[in-house]
């Protein structure tokens, strides 16, 4: 059953890992994707061929999510591409982790940026084609460090927390025009940056998660195919933790 056929849906941040999985995905169950990327043009051109292979339309972006004016002027791209933008899914992400005594002002305000503000510079740009249509599909990526916390990660944490109380707000906005605002908060997902992790790290990681093993790019985006789907159409102002149990 293709889940998705005939949505376009854009995401932010997926010429690798956890966004590469999600754009794979929508595209199986027969979406048209947008997404974008920040300097991996030979990926990025990569994954588009990929995409577009599967008889679906794929057009990769090159766009800074944390800008308002470029989150703007990619959702009026997108817009003239596609004709509609039915599920979005604000992806990009980074992390400079450090203890609270060293991380300094420039490390905090980038990840608050990038993360954060990203959501809000993403979710106001495509508001108003939503708003037109009547329907709509907001999905946002936290992280289960943004529930709980961690030590060495306090912008990271701050970052995915805010995440999770501006879709809350925007869920409570937005319902009325059937627009839904869900957060996915994934745990451990093996990715190529977990990879270059110390073997013993990773064991110990594995250890402490009830299922006894790391999530993969596919478990996040199986969960957004739930929440960009009709299936899910009575669900907003939740918060999915894809985590294999960490927070249980």
């Amino acid at each position: 059953m293709e889940l998705v056929k005939g949505k376009n849906v854009l995401i932010t941040g997926a010429s690798r890992g956890i966004g590469k999985g999600i754009a794979q995905a929508f595209a199986q169950h027969g979406a048209n994707v947008a997404f974008t990327y920040s300097s991996s043009a030979g990926p990025a051109e990569e994954l588009e061929k990929e995409l577009s292979a599967l008889n679906v339309k794929a057009k990769a972006y090159q766009s800074n999510a944390a800008d308002f004016e470029s989150a703007q002027q990619l959702a009026t791209d997108v817009l003239a591409e596609f004709g509609s933008i039915d599920v979005l899914i604000n992806n990009a992400g980074i992390t400079k982790d450090n203890l609270l005594m060293r991380i300094s002002e420039e490390d905090f305000d980038k990840v608050i940026e990038v993360n954060l503000k990203s959501v809000f510079n993403m979710t106001k740009a495509v508001q108003r084609t939503m708003l037109k249509q009547r329907h709509g599909s907001l999905i946002h990526m936290s992280s289960v460090v943004g529930v709980k916390g961690n030590a060495g990660q306090s912008n990271y944490a701050a970052s995915k927390a805010g995440i999770i109380g501006f879709s809350k707000s925007v869920a409570l906005e937005l319902g009325s025009r059937n627009i839904r605002s869900n957060v996915i908060a994934p745990g451990f997902i093996e990715t190529e940056m977990t990879g270059k992790l110390p073997e013993d790290v990773v064991a110990q990681w594995r250890a402490g998660i009830p299922l006894k093993r790391g999530g993969s790019p596919n478990d996040v985006a199986n969960a957004c195919l739930f929440l960009a789907s009709d299936l899910s159409s009575y669900i907003t102002g939740q918060v999915l933790n894809v985590d294999g149990g960490m927070l249980t």
